[in-house]
């Protein structure tokens, strides 16, 4: 009998340990890292180089625009990329991208500074203690500000900045990482993905197209305001609901730190900022403030913004009294935080850069063309919005695809009988309703590695609220057709 016990003991133990063997291989495999997804990305880009033929449209400038020439597209000598190349790409992707990754580094670097002096912590308790019951009053005004820095393009790249803002909100109010990202990034996008006055999507289409810089805008505030609203919407019933029930969270229960899983007590009530605090928050607020305003002016970058936040360091260091050594220690921190999540969006690049070398991009445009030309307009509209949306996959840059769509897409849309300031709008919905689930994105990218979100469980996240974006889409484009949205 003891034996036979023993041996179902064993069989316990071995159908156990197999059960955990197979766990721990699903979890492995269900979620690759995002470096390991862009790698994957990249080699099928590589070995489409070796399917697609090469082609390419004449180009000439026109100003600061270099524009496709409609019509002159032909076929080049195939360039497919080779397997040196393929890993030289990597190492390109890093450089084109050094503005953003050094961005990220910088921004987490000066925040560590900021974080050390506790003004940061103070000031977010002092807050969330008024608005912790109240969700709607955080999200609306937190979603419109920076919906607003979105849809004028004052901040788009940048906004990887400020996602640490949103962890921390979310940390406070014991809501996922995902809902941190949401409220900043989403709110961001919300305005860039519809853009009312961004000159470097919309200003460039419109130019391109021949149109009245900026004209349309009482339809296009329209789009834009609902947009937001369902973004909004959105964000905060995936709060409540995870507020209600931790466990529903798509991150999953362990997301909450440990901290909010088993310490029920409030946030403190009775925090206040001191002066020395105050004094910092201000010099960050209004350092920041002066970019948005100095960019518009000086048409300043992320290179300008990287370097203001070296800036804001050392300022919020000295008010703080910290010393010189003390700054540079506690920020080179900050940065070796970011080092994951900065370097990503070099990898992302690196999947551009092998599409452009091997020219298969503007093979893929003409292609395009080429199916919309015999469609009826409501349905060409809506191919040039879904063909937009597949083709920002390739082209992660806005102002990039509008200079190799448009010139394309504007005499189809001629033929058609469709306005221009519809297929204008077509290519800015295409490319912003799949702005937030591409992972050809830098940003995307940066964010999700940034945050500890994997880009699976964020698509899990983002996929209703694309559909919702997508329909959204379709509607205001036929709506354009029918009313012949111009002026022309």
């Amino acid at each position: 009998m003891q034996s036979i016990r023993k041996e179902a003991a064993v069989d316990k133990t071995v159908d156990k340990t197999v059960d955990q063997v197979r766990v721990e291989k699903k979890r492995r495999f269900v979620q690759p890292d995002a470096y390991v997804l862009l790698f994957f990305v990249a080699l099928i880009c590589a070995i489409a180089t070796y399917i697609l033929p090469a082609g390419e449209f004449e180009r000439i400038t026109k100003g600061d625009i270099t524009i496709t020439v409609p019509g002159s597209f032909h076929f080049v000598d195939s360039n497919p990329t080779g397997f040196v190349d393929f890993f030289t790409m990597i190492q390109n992707g890093m450089v084109k991208g050094a503005p953003l990754i050094f961005l990220i580094l910088f921004t987490s670097g000066a925040l560590a500074v900021i974080e050390k002096s506790g003004a940061i912590d103070a000031f977010l308790k002092s807050t969330l203690t008024r608005f912790r019951n109240r969700l709607l009053f955080l999200i609306i005004p937190v979603g419109l500000l920076f919906s607003v820095l979105g849809t004028t393009g004052i901040v788009v790249n940048s906004v990887i900045a400020f996602i640490p803002l949103g962890l921390l909100i979310a940390r406070g109010l014991k809501l996922d990482p995902i809902f941190g990202v949401a409220l900043i990034y989403l709110g961001t996008f919300a305005g860039w993905n519809v853009p009312v006055f961004a000159p470097q999507t919309l200003g460039l289409s419109q130019r391109i197209a021949e149109l009245p810089l900026f004209s349309g805008i009482g339809y296009r505030i329209i789009i834009y305001l609902t947009f937001l609203a369902a973004t909004l919407i959105y964000i905060y019933l995936y709060a409540r609901k995870i507020r209600k029930d931790p466990t529903k969270s798509i991150l999953g229960p362990e997301s909450f730190t440990s901290e909010i899983l088993v310490n029920s007590a409030e946030v403190e009530t009775n925090v206040k900022v001191s002066i020395q605090q105050k004094l910092i928050l201000s010099f960050a607020g209004l350092s920041l403030l002066g970019f948005i305003i100095f960019s518009q002016i000086f048409k300043w970058t992320e290179n300008e913004m990287a370097g203001l936040f070296i800036f804001i360091a050392i300022g919020a260091g000295l008010i703080a009294r910290m010393g010189a050594n003390d700054i540079a220690l506690t920020f080179i921190q900050g940065c070796r935080q970011m080092v994951y999540g900065a370097l990503i969006v070099g990898m992302a690049r690196a999947v551009g850069l092998i599409l452009e070398d091997a020219m298969i991009l503007d093979t893929i445009v003409n292609e395009l063309a080429q199916l919309l030309e015999p469609l009826s307009p409501i349905t060409a509209s809506i191919g040039m919005f879904v063909g937009s949306a597949a083709l920002h996959f390739l082209i992660s840059s806005g102002s990039g695809e509008a200079t190799v769509l448009m010139p394309v897409l504007v005499p189809v849309a001629d033929l058609l009988h469709i306005t221009r300031q519809v297929a204008v709008q077509a290519v800015m919905l295409g490319e912003g309703v799949v702005n937030t689930i591409n992972p050809t994105s830098g940003v995307l990218m940066g964010i999700l590695a940034t945050s500890g979100i994997s880009y699976g469980k964020w698509l899990k996240f983002m996929l209703p609220l694309t559909a919702v974006w997508f329909v959204l889409g379709c509607i205001f484009i036929i709506i354009g057709v029918m009313i012949n949205w111009g002026p022309y």
